[in-house]
């Protein structure tokens, strides 16, 4: 396992990030998500990531109990929020970053996260508000840092003129992945410029450049993209960019991966990356995605793989 520090926070994070959105507490039943946790400590990823909303509390919970006789210090725990956990409880008002934060640790079982996150950006809250209740969260020793998910390069740049005298963002949580690279534009950029990681969702693009959806094929019974949760993937399952995936396993074949671990190895190794956050919900898929972070590919086929999918990525 490779490791990379989060920005300019100096919390080391692994390249690999274990998330938990549909997974725990929800998704995949106790056993198997302990053994999945027991797994990325196995394989060196020190990174967790969950958010108050996933399961409404539940995927917190799960990992307060399945985490809570391990060292605090042998693991970088990350949370979020902003989502309704009830009718009224919703945002980044002052008062929501107070409650959300106290709520989340109890679940947890820790005094402290290790970085504490923004899910969206909040329009009906004022962001000197929003900063300045962050930075409350850190200067009491609450989270270590802060970070965000999802906004604008307009907002991310009014947020860092804030700091000082407010504590100032160390990470972004992007959608990024060979079929949807927008953050390369501007949000990235910016972030490089002002000591912000980037922390990506979806490096697999919900799971289609793994290559299991085939063009013209029936989708597989029990896959992601027949539940509840496959209006998320629509953009990619169309016979174009499935078409365009299968044209690349001569190129993982020459790298010695699969297609998955190439899609991953490729989105660690792009300017700004810290970490790719991966789901699981079992011990196998996790070992063989966890690969991913310790391939020496050829730059070549790197670029030879963007290439193959430049014409029917999302720009």
């Amino acid at each position: 396992m490779q490791y990379r520090d989060l920005g300019d926070s100096g919390i080391r994070v692994s390249t690999i990030c274990l998330g938990s959105w549909l997974t725990f507490g929800a998704g995949v039943d106790g056993d198997a998500g302990r053994a999945c946790i027991d797994t990325a400590f196995d394989v060196g990823i020190n990174f967790i990531d969950t958010a108050n909303i996933y399961g409404r509390g539940a995927a917190e919970s799960f990992l307060g109990e399945a985490l809570k006789g391990r060292p605090r210090d042998s693991y970088v725990l990350a949370t979020k929020l902003f989502f309704p956990m009830t009718e009224s409880d919703k945002g980044l008002s002052a008062g929501q970053v107070a409650k959300q934060i106290d709520a989340s640790l109890t679940r947890l079982r820790t005094d402290h996260v290790d970085l504490y996150q923004c899910h969206r950006y909040d329009p009906d809250t004022p962001l000197e508000e929003t900063m300045a209740a962050l930075s409350d969260v850190v200067r009491s020793g609450k989270a270590r840092a802060i970070g965000f998910s999802e906004w604008s390069p307009e907002q991310i740049e009014a947020a860092v003129a804030l700091a000082p005298p407010n504590v100032k963002f160390v990470s972004s949580q992007p959608q990024y992945s060979l079929l949807y690279r927008r953050p390369e534009a501007k949000v990235i950029p910016i972030s490089m410029a002002n000591g912000i990681g980037q922390i990506v969702w979806s490096p697999l693009a919900q799971g289609v450049l793994s290559g299991k959806y085939l063009p013209g094929a029936t989708l597989p019974p029990g896959s992601r993209a027949t539940g509840d949760d496959a209006h998320f993937m629509q953009q990619f399952l169309t016979d174009p960019v499935l078409e365009a995936i299968q044209q690349l396993r001569p190129v993982a074949d020459r790298a010695g991966c699969s297609l998955a671990q190439l899609a991953i190895a490729w989105v660690i190794a792009q300017p700004g990356v810290t970490s790719a956050i991966v789901g699981a919900s079992r011990p196998d898929q996790l070992r063989e995605t966890a690969k991913a972070a310790d391939l020496a590919i050829d730059p070549a086929l790197l670029a030879e793989t963007a290439a193959i999918l430049e014409g029917v990525r999302i720009s």
